[in-house]
């Protein structure tokens, strides 16, 4: 199976322009406290958005008020999950995933990304048959072979579907199901992820032409600079 590009360059992509980080916290514990209710025990999705929040500093009052927003004791806050699809230059693969109280101002921005940087946006379905939906959890191991076979032992001991170590990173693939329980396997054997989410994860990666890889990466900015815009992904080897 073809990986694509190295670990190191899939976090690098991953961690990139990651501003306006609590506002897009705030929306996820919020939509996900409306849709499973406000118990991170009995909502998975929104104990991984907690997890996520607080490893980037967020204190509890902030996150216990965008869960009472959701559950209704705080205010109305009616943001819809809407994902958008599209291309950018050299045939790269793109998808959009918002939070939005006005999806038509959203599709306008999103759509103005596109055009503004040689993409174009598709239709629902265009290109999301060429990811999956899995849990990802990154370790930085820095090449220390004894971490990395510990990393790789309590994983598959967990259920874990894959574990991949190269350039200084070990990354865990799981099932989006079986995700919690490989994460807190692994916390429990005293290894700290320094990312830990449910993703969706290319299938293989297009080589961006040298002449196209500053477009794309221009065009990836801009849609995570959107404040509407959660989640950016894309099948981009940018090298």
């Amino acid at each position: 199976m073809g990986r694509g590009p190295s670990i190191a360059a899939r976090k690098g992509a991953e961690d990139a322009r990651r501003g306006k980080l609590f506002t897009k916290f705030i929306r996820e514990i919020t939509v996900a406290a409306r849709a499973g209710g406000g118990d991170p025990k009995t909502n998975p999705r929104l104990r991984i958005a907690l997890d996520k929040a607080f490893d980037a500093n967020m204190t509890k009052d902030t996150a216990e008020r965008a869960i009472k927003r959701g559950t209704g004791e705080g205010g109305a806050d009616q943001f819809e999950e809407v994902r958008y699809e599209g291309y950018a230059p050299g045939g790269v693969a793109v998808i959009v995933d918002c939070m939005t109280d006005n999806p038509t101002r959203t599709v306008a921005e999103v759509r103005h990304a596109f055009s503004k940087n040689g993409g174009n946006l598709g239709t629902s379905g265009a290109v999301a048959y060429m990811f999956s939906r899995v849990g990802q959890i990154f370790f930085e191991t820095n090449g220390d072979a004894a971490l990395e076979e510990q990393i790789l032992e309590a994983a598959l001991e967990a259920g874990a579907d894959d574990v991949v170590s190269e350039d200084g990173w070990t990354e865990v693939l799981s099932s989006p199901e079986g995700f919690e329980a490989v994460k807190q396997a692994l916390g429990g054997k005293g290894l700290k992820p320094v990312q830990a989410d449910i993703t969706m994860r290319a299938g293989t990666m297009v080589e961006v032409p040298a002449e196209s890889r500053e477009a794309v990466q221009k065009l990836i900015d801009m849609l995570e600079d959107l404040d509407d815009v959660q989640k950016v992904y894309s099948n981009a080897d940018l090298g």
